[in-house]
């Protein structure tokens, strides 16, 4: 089942997605990042809970870390499958995210 909750931790309101990110759902994972970027200025998004991710929720995330970056924000993606970890691996983007083992890793 597709999910999206905000929930806050220390300084980081954290996004966790879980189920099938494609472009049936990434509309909706682009906007609950943007709008908790809009919120805080230190996101991080979990995906221990997604078991599919395609180009589309790639570039939801991709968008996400633009739109931190241009507003100096914080970002980063933590807990992630191993599915999504694939696809990161294999697009080189595990070289570009700040990619965590958990919320405490990411300081």
């Amino acid at each position: 089942m597709n999910g999206c909750e905000a929930r806050e931790q220390g300084e980081y309101l954290i996004v966790a997605v879980s189920g099938e990110v494609d472009l049936s759902w990434s509309s909706e994972v682009r906007g609950a990042i943007l709008d908790a970027l809009g919120k805080n200025n230190a996101v991080l998004v979990e995906l221990e809970k997604v078991s599919y991710i395609d180009s589309s929720g790639i570039a939801a995330l991709v968008e996400g870390y633009q739109t931190a970056k241009s507003k100096g924000a914080k970002f980063g993606l933590v807990s992630i499958s191993s599915a999504v970890q694939a696809v990161l691996e294999l697009a080189r983007l595990d070289q570009v995210f700040p990619i965590y083992a958990d919320v405490q890793a990411a300081g």
